[in-house]
């Protein structure tokens, strides 16, 4: 986010985000970076915008330590500590900023009732396919920070979902991350459910532990694209060609308001309604990675196509700003679910497996993340050595 290219003040404009609480979605922002915080551009989003909720990850921790000069000074201090290597040097500075900018969200937490207010950090992408790696990790991270209006965040394998169940189960808030198909989603919810069935049983307080289900969004359209164009090189006749033009940039929108109403149904069952009456809150769908990748599309679609009821939408820098400026809201979540339903289904008629799709991007985003967190490593790793140089030759 370009901080110093903000207005002075947006209180006297339309704000397009603000509108969006009135149909029961909360604004988080996809980005973290210390300035943003020190600089109180941060209460400043949250005070004029209605911001909620901060996300961050591997590549984006990456880019606020490479890019900046914000984090000089503190690795040049903990470069003069023994022992501590570069992953250690990067979770002191993670530590301080997300404990910092849970203080600013602090109260939207508190006026909330625990339902907004959080900031994300993720176990290391190592973990991705380690159960309890992860829960150690994850519980570790947690007593660490310290902060009630924390998630951690664990991607959303077949072994992250074991531990979604048992973090869940110690009263520990949690970000399923890298959703992509609505199969895995279930396996999610039935986890948190569990986890929280648990947590009561023992006699624990549900009321204050908070769960969102990230679903990655513009990568299933990039992915389906690609092959769409493919097959329309190939495609022998006009009606072929027309059946596959409608599948470009409409699958990714489909798939979440599909999955969407299976949020509906799951919490709707006699036994969420069993722990709803203990005061539990719903774990809600999670709308990430909602930036346009295609020239084409309107920059604010995947915002303005994804509203609804009790819906998060983690909004990456350049299109919040754009869908403060020009979006239009309206509750689009409920539109068209017969629509994604036949778009589903011309997907599978046009010999395109969602399953595999969904499980290459899951795929690819655990190694993605990883390569994030190596580079970030490497940085800080390079800074430390410049800092070691340059105090031996003062």
């Amino acid at each position: 986010m370009s901080i110093n290219s903000l207005a002075p003040s947006r209180a006297s404009q339309k704000n397009s985000l603000r509108t969006l609480q009135e149909y029961g979605q909360s604004v988080w922002l996809d980005y973290i970076r210390r300035n943003l915080i020190t600089s109180g551009e941060l209460q400043r989003l949250v005070d004029e915008d209605g911001l909620s909720g901060v996300t961050s990850n591997p590549a984006i921790f990456e880019k606020a330590v490479t890019s900046s000069d914000d984090y000089a000074a503190a690795i040049a201090d903990l470069a003069n500590q023994e022992h501590l290597d570069a992953k250690t040097i990067f979770e002191e500075l993670a530590i301080l900023d997300i404990q910092a900018a849970a203080n600013v969200l602090r109260p939207v937490y508190q006026r909330t009732h625990y339902r907004d207010g959080y900031v994300s950090l993720e176990v290391a992408p190592s973990l991705a396919h380690d159960t309890s790696g992860t829960i150690a990790e994850a519980s570790r991270l947690w007593q660490r920070l310290s902060r009630p209006n924390v998630m951690i965040k664990v991607p959303a394998t077949q072994q992250g979902i074991g531990a979604v169940r048992a973090l869940t189960a110690e009263g520990i808030n949690i970000n399923a991350t890298l959703l992509f198909s609505i199969e895995m989603y279930e396996q999610v919810a039935h986890a948190y459910i569990d986890g929280l069935g648990e947590l009561a049983s023992r006699g624990g307080d549900v009321t204050r532990v908070a769960s969102v289900a990230s679903f990655f969004i513009s990568r299933i359209d990039t992915a389906i694209d690609a092959q769409v164009t493919a097959r329309l090189r190939a495609a022998q006749n006009a009606e072929e060609r027309m059946k596959l033009g409608r599948l470009r940039g409409r699958v990714a929108i489909a798939n979440a308001r599909l999955a969407y109403q299976r949020y509906l149904d799951l919490f709707d069952s006699s036994r969420w309604h069993e722990l709803s009456r203990r005061g539990a809150q719903t774990q809600r769908l999670l709308w990430a990675s909602t930036s346009t990748k295609n020239a084409d599309y309107r920059d604010v679609v995947y915002v303005e196509e994804l509203i609804g009821a009790d819906t998060v939408n983690t909004i990456p820098p350049a299109t919040f700003d754009a869908f403060r400026e020009h979006g239009e809201a309206r509750d689009a979540l409920t539109e068209g679910v017969d629509a994604a339903e036949l778009t589903m289904q011309g997907l599978e008629a046009a010999g395109i497996s969602m399953a595999e799709v969904t499980d290459r991007l899951l795929d690819e985003g655990v190694v993605l993340f990883a390569a994030a967190f190596d580079t970030l490593l490497g940085a800080i790793d390079q800074r430390r050595l410049e800092a070691a140089a340059a105090d031996t030759t003062a």
